[in-house]
């Protein structure tokens, strides 16, 4: 596989008969939400058709941001930056967490004026986000060319390593008594009595009270096997991985490229604002309920055409559960990635930052990421579907909020007191005739 390397976990063996809550998805997400299940003593079994992290959970940035975040998504995102501070204790594992703040650089008055709106929704909570005049924007980056008229500046957001992360704490789920099995899709869900009452595995059938479906990109074609209409779209982002190198310490974004210092001395660097989107049947599908953030975001994509449209009209969507599902027939979504485009972003890193110049490419890989039209994810029960609930469509924004929209996703589950109001990730916006809202944010 040529995406990156992730920390192994090795599956059990054994298929549990019966657990409280089987969990669909072995990426941040779902290993966070197994995670806090367990450790309130409920039984968890942890279903991933393929390998634990190895889609967009450890092909991401390895950003840990509240800046330029969704209103929506802040109460969240600041409780996720307080379980990480304490995480590496939880897991018992180093995953590389550090706080070494993230500057997005302003190019325009506009950029500027974004921010400076974007620092009213901050206010009340324990973050010190600033703007930074070109001054000062110069003074952290001395030897930068870049055109700045100033930047938004989070002392408190950070990094972490992403193929660290999720396998620590699928691993710390495990010690607390979950069932951690992989090459296991989930073809499907059985109900009893108008409830969830089991799923059936690929190895067998799992009997549960309730199920959390963290399937990433593959959501929306597992809740369209069970009737459910969730509109999800594939984006496809190309990273660089080099070579340990003497650079800035904080992550910065700026129009042409995003970087990240990693723990390995090395960077992952990134256009900041292109990505490639797929034609695919579900591209027409879901068009209407993608117009909004078509209208919106329609600069930073790259639209293809090719093979991939073909492969997915293909796709079964009404499987048999006693046949292979298309789980089975695809474990890990590996897109290449557009060579161009991170080329382009090493090219700007080296005009712009002189260090930069002595880089070497360790490697590149592509991630899929799963979008939603409003770009928030969905954090929710299925009121259809009694025992059902859904934690997806983070849309590039999941890894760093990724532990506290587990914690949010179990309090759903148990009933406990939600964490957050959990009113704008409902799964229902896309159907009771809300307004579907392209907020401020990255």
């Amino acid at each position: 596989m040529p995406g990156p390397r992730v920390v192994p976990v090795h599956g059990d063996e054994t298929l549990p008969k019966s657990v409280d809550v089987v969990v669909i998805g072995g990426g941040i997400i779902g290993a966070s939400t197994a995670l806090e299940l367990a450790e309130q003593g409920l039984r968890v079994a942890l279903c991933e058709k393929g390998q634990i992290g190895h889609e967009q959970s450890s092909r991401n940035w390895g950003w840990v941001r509240i800046s330029r975040r969704d209103p929506r998504e802040i109460p969240l995102m600041a409780e996720a930056l307080n379980i990480w501070q304490t995480l590496d204790n939880r897991l018992q594992a180093d995953t590389g967490y550090t706080r070494a703040g993230i500057v997005f650089a302003c190019h325009n008055a506009q950029q500027i004026e974004q921010n400076q709106q974007w620092l009213e929704k901050i206010q009340g909570y324990p973050v010190r986000s600033q703007m930074l005049d070109a001054q000062q924007f110069r003074q952290k980056f001395p030897d930068s060319s870049i055109d700045a008229l100033g930047a938004l500046y989070t002392p408190e957001d950070g990094r972490a390593e992403p193929q660290k992360v999720t396998p620590a704490i699928a691993e710390a789920a495990r010690r607390h008594g979950a069932f951690i099995l992989t090459e296991c899709a989930v073809r499907g869900i059985e109900t009893s009595a108008g409830r969830v009452s089991s799923v059936i595995t690929e190895r067998g059938e799992i009997a549960c009270q309730s199920v959390v479906l963290a399937g990433g990109a593959w959501s929306s074609l597992f809740t369209a096997r069970h009737d459910l209409r969730l509109p999800q779209l594939k984006v496809i982002n190309s990273v660089i991985r080099t070579a340990p190198l003497d650079g800035p310490a904080e992550a910065l974004w700026c129009h042409g490229f995003a970087i990240r210092k990693r723990q390995d001395g090395g960077y992952t660097i990134a256009s900041g604002h292109e990505n490639l989107s797929d034609l695919v049947p579900d591209s027409f599908r879901y068009a209407r309920d993608f117009l909004p953030a078509l209208k919106s975001e329609w600069r930073s994509l790259r639209f293809r055409f090719g093979g991939r449209f073909f492969d997915e009209a293909r796709l079964d969507r009404r499987w048999r559960m006693d046949r292979a599902s298309p789980f089975e027939y695809c474990r890990v979504l590996d897109p290449v990635p557009s060579y161009a485009m991170a080329d382009r972003a090493l090219s700007e890193v080296k005009q712009q930052i002189p260090v930069f110049r002595q880089a070497t490419v360790a490697q590149y890989w592509g991630g899929c990421i799963d979008v939603v039209p409003d770009a928030v994810p969905v954090i929710s029960a299925v009121d259809s579907h009694p025992g059902f609930y859904i934690a997806t469509g983070f849309s590039g924004h999941g890894f760093g909020i990724g532990p506290a929209a587990g914690r949010l996703t179990a309090d759903l589950v148990t009933g406990r007191t939600p964490v957050v109001d959990p009113h704008a990730f409902r799964f229902s916006r896309f159907s009771d005739g809300s307004k579907i809202e392209i907020l401020s944010g990255v």
